[in-house]
């Protein structure tokens, strides 16, 4: 491990014991010893150049603003910039003007490209291409609308073999590998090489975290919900925690498979213990709910399952949202954070929640928020003007 690598995880064992006090908890979870990990966390996913028409629409835009995003990136940045903690992503991207826009947004983030596989450009795409999505934030009762252009992209042809994870998991030490549906998603490839991501993380003592995160329009040629679900469930024993619901990874579809989930707590603990009653490997399950009154307007709230028990997280009945996109997924990096901090679970849910919701309020897929900011939210704090 190089000098820079020991005195970051040096920082890392210093700030773990000052952020807890009394007994670390988990969740169940068993995390690596920070002092022998370069990394906090590494993500396995597509990171794609988002062109955003603001408050307008696409077919009538003249000018737009780009971000970068990724659903498994998107983790990691959160991670990164609200809660000071080391991440790196595994991608890939083609070497041309694009793919170094993309590369100087994700600098702007802070996560560590030192595992980014750049491929030759063509000179027209044929071979491989840089994704890219258009979306709008929708208002009122018109919804969002996405499009997204991401066929042959670097990362979507990325094989078993083409990544040294040895060298990631045990050379250089990983505490968390995150990586999801969507990446899965890509190709018979990309399916491929998460579950040889997910066996050496296992193999090497890493937690390993898995966002269901189903799209439809990747699933489109590959069997549609029923091929995800085939997918998710082959992937199942080699997560520790679970981002999803039951209708994710049931053996039979059902209603829970293609609609909104909403629960209570005594129907999010009965589905917990189904899915964990078949997955005996999970150890958290934890899943966001979302009624969307309008475009900018929505309930927001999570549940999680851990050692036995369900909780339910923070709960906002009226959330106003300026851009929806990531709120998941920063859901999903307040979670980790407490979970790798040993706060627990009930207090990593509503960080979840606090970190996510706060993430809505900023355009872009990722957050912008401060952990401060997440803790002065998970307190009750209000919305006035902080001087």
């Amino acid at each position: 491990m190089s000098e820079s690598a020991s005195q970051r995880v040096s920082e890392s064992a210093e700030q773990l014991v000052e952020v807890h006090e009394g007994p670390a908890d988990h969740g169940g979870l068993v995390p690596r010893d920070p002092v022998l990990c370069e990394w906090d966390m590494v993500a396995l996913g597509e990171v794609m150049l988002r062109f955003d028409p603001g408050e307008g629409r696409i077919v009538g835009a003249r000018s737009f603003k780009v971000w970068e995003g990724g659903g498994e990136y998107n983790v990691a940045r959160g991670l990164r910039r609200c809660f000071g903690l080391r991440p790196a992503i595994v991608t890939a991207l083609v070497d041309n003007p694009v793919g170094r826009l993309v590369e100087d947004l994700m600098l702007q983030g802070g996560v560590d490209l030192s595992h980014v596989a750049w491929k030759k450009f063509d000179g027209v795409g044929r071979a491989a291409r840089n994704g890219i999505y258009f979306l709008e934030r929708g208002f009122g009762v018109r919804g969002g609308l996405g499009m997204m252009d991401r066929g042959a992209t670097a990362i979507s042809q990325m094989k078993p073999g083409d990544v040294d994870w040895d060298e990631i998991f045990q050379d250089e030490g990983v505490r968390w590998f995150h990586t999801g549906g969507v990446m899965a998603a890509l190709s018979e490839e990309s399916t491929a090489l998460v579950r040889e991501a997910m066996e050496a993380a296992r193999r090497h003592g890493t937690i390993v975290s898995f966002d269901c995160n189903y799209r439809a329009s990747l699933w489109k040629t590959r069997g549609g919900r029923e091929g995800s679900i085939a997918v998710n469930r082959a992937l199942m024993p080699y997560v520790d925690v679970l981002f999803g619901h039951e209708g994710d990874v049931a053996a039979t579809v059902g209603e829970a498979s293609h609609g909104p989930v909403w629960h209570t707590l005594e129907s999010f603990r009965e589905m917990a213990e189904r899915v964990t009653g078949e997955f005996e490997n999970l150890k958290v399950i934890a899943s966001t709910v979302r009624r969307a009154h309008t475009a900018n307007r929505n309930s927001w709230g999570a549940f999680g399952y851990a050692e036995g028990k369900a909780y339910e997280g923070l709960r906002f009945e009226e959330l106003e949202i300026l851009d929806r996109v990531g709120g998941g997924d920063s859901f999903a990096s307040g979670l980790i954070y407490g979970l790798l901090q040993g706060k627990g679970i009930k207090w990593s849910l509503d960080c979840g929640v606090a970190h996510g919701a706060l993430a809505m309020t900023t355009a872009g897929d990722s957050s912008m928020a401060t952990l401060g900011e997440v803790e002065r939210l998970m307190a009750g704090g209000s919305a006035g003007t902080v001087r």
